[in-house]
């Protein structure tokens, strides 16, 4: 069995001695991240990491300390975020309950990450170190999107993956010490390329599908292929393969003899309840209640998929 890449970083290494793992993933170019709950009365040094960290504390943490200089530094709560950069060594004193999210990106990913978004040497580029810092952005991103999936179900790595990459480009964009114009990508995918991905899409949805998968059947970056796909579809390349899921589940539920359990496998949705929640929030009814609707039309002769479906639904 494969060792999940999170286990090989030092910050990692440092907190699973005395802190509970609450969720954990790889997600694409070697990102990974952690979901952590401590309580505990301890000393913390997280000694020359080789890697960059981005923490947010989601509960707690008001009795952490940073041990800088002759003062320690306070500040530490619900909200907060740290940005460690990659070989700057730091000493904390824990005290107390914390939840903490973190998001490890190995100095080889960020560089990359530099060279494309930047266009930059990352030689000239420094990622800048925060303490008990604001960032509605960064708390936005994963109190809403990130925390509430399901890290290990096919149909939201994808997620996971974007807003992974999504976070590293708002370091990039707001966290360096040199901040050159991110330019923008001009154009979208060429009709053989959107073609290519498309089909990969379709013939996969049952797999977890990444945004390194994608970029790969495109020959291209990852942060190139996001915006070249949301310049050539009209949307993020997570909501697309997310829209295919549940118009291949719409298609499926036309036979009453597949078990929905069965459909949210075919589709890369984890479990029956995950189609289900996803399926809801989309199509505005579950899927039992839309093959109900599917089954009752088609006695009358009448096609559910000719029209929205709130034509069909009881006022």
């Amino acid at each position: 069995m494969t060792t999940p890449r999170y286990q090989n970083y030092t910050v990692f290494n440092e907190l699973k001695n005395d802190a509970d793992i609450v969720a954990a993933g790889d997600f694409g170019d070697e990102i990974s991240a952690v979901r952590w709950r401590r309580d505990s009365y301890a000393h913390s040094r997280y000694d020359n990491p080789d890697h960059h960290t981005l923490s947010l504390y989601l509960t707690g943490g008001t009795g952490i300390l940073r041990e800088q200089g002759t003062v320690p530094l306070s500040g530490g709560g619900p909200g907060r975020v740290c940005v460690m950069p990659a070989h700057i060594s730091s000493d904390w004193m824990v005290r107390g309950q914390v939840e903490l999210f973190h998001l490890y990106i190995p100095v080889a990913a960020w560089d990359r990450a530099v060279v494309e978004v930047l266009d930059t040497d990352p030689a000239r580029i420094e990622l800048t170190e925060k303490t008990f810092w604001v960032d509605p952005a960064v708390e936005q991103m994963v109190r809403n999107v990130i925390v509430p999936l399901d890290w290990n179900a096919p149909a939201d790595r994808l997620v996971m993956s974007s807003a992974g990459y999504g976070l590293l480009h708002h370091l990039l964009s707001n966290y360096t010490v040199q901040k050159p114009a991110v330019n923008g990508i001009r154009g979208g995918l060429s009709g053989a390329v959107r073609r290519r991905v498309i089909d990969y899409v379709a013939a996969n949805l049952e797999q977890a599908i990444t945004l390194d998968d994608l970029a790969s059947v495109a020959g291209l970056s990852v942060f190139h292929f996001s915006r070249m796909f949301r310049t050539s579809l009209g949307e993020a390349p997570h909501q697309y393969v997310l829209r295919k899921r549940i118009s291949q589940a719409r298609s499926m539920l036309h036979d009453g003899d597949l078990a929905l359990a069965e459909i949210a496998m075919a589709c890369g949705f984890s479990s029956q309840a995950h189609l289900t929640t996803r399926f809801g929030h989309i199509v505005g009814v579950s899927p039992a209640r839309y093959r109900q609707i599917v089954l009752d039309h088609a006695a009358m002769g009448r096609d559910v998929t000719a029209a929205p479906l709130w034509r069909f639904l009881p006022r």
